[in-house]
């Protein structure tokens, strides 16, 4: 489904700045994996999101959707197979535009283009039932702004935009970071559910440790634009903060910074 191979990007290279973002990154996800990312910050974790999403471009290396190599194809092109919830809720919808007009958006992203623009009936019950699955009450809310939502009301609303078109990929950038702890709760447990109800292949990135042994069947640990750590099924599974604190503290004979990507 998802294939990076020998994935490499220094920044700045030549200078007293230079960073090497990503060396060697190689990453495989199946049809319906949902594959975990933590790390300390500079590890390299938006990096790699960058590259798959396109935004971002490798030194070497390629990145492959469904077998097709996609590592030239600009990031627009990239959208039919892509989907990605940010970690800010104001990105990924627009604010002057209704809940239904931002619904109509999504929908039309991997449909062939016309200048038609509007809702049917069918479409708007369509709509009305994905909300629903919120629980939030969004459903009655159609032709609100989205401009006036709260930040964890346009965050679900970003995540659904995002996966009720069953995209070949989603990507989650630290979706869930920006909000308060009970509007995160809420937030995860919605992102459990839609992957899980549509069976999407899922690549999240986060520095919550506790949200990323929760989620998913695979998790990775990046460090200095590496992976250092693949953990998968029964071992994920028996994982704790404190194992992989360890585990970190092993493999880089130093403990991880004390940033956020130790929070529970």
């Amino acid at each position: 489904m998802l294939k990076v191979d020998n994935l490499s990007v220094t920044f700045n290279e030549g200078t007293l700045d230079e960073k090497k973002a990503l060396q060697k990154i190689n990453l495989e996800l199946k049809q319906g994996d949902f594959v975990t990312v933590i790390g300390s910050n500079g590890a390299g974790k938006s990096t790699l999101m960058n590259m798959i999403s396109g935004s971002l471009k490798p030194d070497i290396g390629s990145v492959s959707i469904n077998g097709e190599n996609v590592t030239i194809l600009p990031e627009y092109k990239r959208s039919r197979y892509i989907s990605r919830v940010f970690q800010d809720p104001m990105a990924g919808t627009a604010p002057t535009m209704t809940i239904e007009e931002n619904l109509a958006m999504a929908y039309a992203r991997n449909k062939k283009r016309t200048l038609k623009f509007g809702v049917n009936k069918k479409r708007r019950a369509l709509f009305k039932e994905h909300l629903e699955t919120l629980h939030i009450g969004l459903e009655n809310r159609l032709n609100a702004k989205v401009g006036l939502l709260s930040g964890g009301e346009r965050q679900a609303l970003s995540l659904l935009m995002a996966t009720f078109t069953e995209p070949n990929i989603l990507l989650l950038d630290e979706h869930t970071a920006a909000l308060d702890p009970s509007r995160a709760e809420l937030i995860t447990k919605l992102t459990g559910e839609v992957v899980q109800q549509f069976g999407l292949t899922t690549l999240m990135v986060t520095h919550n440790m506790q949200q990323a042994l929760d989620l998913g069947n695979r998790l990775i640990m990046m460090d200095k634009g590496q992976i250092i750590l693949e953990v998968s099924g029964e071992e994920k599974q028996a994982l704790t903060i404190e194992k992989l604190l360890k585990e970190f503290q092993r493999i880089r004979g130093k403990q991880l910074e004390s940033d956020r990507a130790v929070l529970g």
